[in-house]
């Protein structure tokens, strides 16, 4: 995780929110070097939001109250400074909910916040935002993706031509799936996952992602080895984890890691050979992801059914980085602290 300090009484503060299906998270960060930026206080619970909205089509009243709970922590953390620019979104299920805005009615009046739900294409341009540092310099190509619990974010990036600053401008196609590892678990079960059950959810997926037309708009670099996936989802990094043997999960470790075909193929296989408390037991999983993990493994195996990559690289942040990236970018903190000579 990175080092925590307290920022400087002049130095600006930025915050964003990001409540999702399955997690409520919080970053607030202050401008570092250009492009960087050094966090100051983070949340992450995770409330499954949108237990049960598969089949009810509405908020639960258990797990409203859980995020509300939840973002009652948020908003004390957020008037304990004084916070120059925030922006506080919420994602699928309040965006599919027939309830989403009474409950968001509901967040103002009891936390203190008020949220915006935003749509998908801004929720897949944030989480690439949110990860343009992992892209490096000699790739041409890549797909980006970011498993949520209620849908699924898939952003085509072309940078072999050039590159500028914002790598959401190279965005050349994406689609939003409205399946996620909560609503995908919760129609084939994610308990109890034999391997019949785990073809057919990846198939559903690929059903969906056959129909996307924009599909084939890295067609002419797939082959590259300058190709690659970037995933961003508790998903991917679960299975780095598992993969490095963690002992308990560790985010520096994790952020950045690169995975062959060969080394996600058998953790898949892994975790598939693996019951519910097996999952339970494992240290970088635990029994708020065991029923969860193989519907994500499934949503993975359909994306790189599509994009056949070899390397996958994973990534530990998202959407909460992109909009801080996004605020500060805006406010021309780098800017000013170029021209001033600061390092950050």
């Amino acid at each position: 995780m990175p080092q925590r300090r307290v920022a400087e009484p002049d130095t600006p503060v930025f915050a964003a929110l990001d409540l999702g299906t399955n997690n409520c998270r919080l970053l607030v960060a202050v401008p570092g070097r250009p492009g960087q930026f050094r966090v100051v206080d983070a949340f992450s619970r995770i409330v499954r939001l949108g237990e049960g909205l598969t089949a009810s089509g509405k908020l639960g009243r258990p797990a409203m109250d859980r995020a509300v709970e939840a973002l009652k922590v948020c908003g004390d953390k957020l008037r304990s400074r004084n916070i120059r620019r925030a922006r506080l979104i919420a994602t699928e299920a309040c965006r599919s909910a027939e309830n989403g805005a009474e409950f968001l009615h509901r967040v103002e009046r009891e936390a203190g916040l008020k949220l915006e739900i935003i749509d998908r294409r801004t929720e897949a341009r944030l989480a690439v935002s949110g990860c343009g540092s992992l892209v490096e310099r000699d790739t041409d190509g890549v797909v980006l993706f970011d498993i949520g619990g209620g849908s699924s974010e898939i952003a085509l990036i072309d940078v072999s031509r050039h590159r500028s600053p914002r790598l959401a401008n190279h965005i050349v196609s994406w689609t939003s799936l409205p399946v996620g590892v909560v609503s995908l678990a919760e129609r084939f079960g994610g308990r109890t996952v034999t391997r019949e059950i785990f073809a057919a959810m990846v198939e559903d997926v690929a059903a969906r992602l056959r129909a996307f037309d924009g599909r084939d708009r890295l067609n002419h670099i797939v082959a590259s080895p300058k190709f690659h996936l970037l995933g961003t989802s508790g998903t991917v990094t679960t299975l780095a984890g598992v993969h490095l043997e963690l002992d308990r999960y560790d985010r520096r470790r994790v952020d950045g890691l690169w995975m062959d075909g060969g080394s996600v193929d058998r953790m898949i296989d892994k975790l598939l050979g693996w019951d519910f408390h097996q999952r339970v037991a494992n240290p970088c999983i635990g029994a708020d992801r065991a029923d969860l993990v193989l519907a994500g493994c499934a949503i993975l195996e359909a994306i790189r059914g599509v994009w056949p990559a070899n390397r996958l690289r994973v990534a530990d942040r998202g959407l909460r980085e992109g909009i801080l990236s996004e605020l500060m970018a805006d406010d021309g903190v780098w800017r000013r602290n170029r021209r001033n000579g600061q390092r950050g």
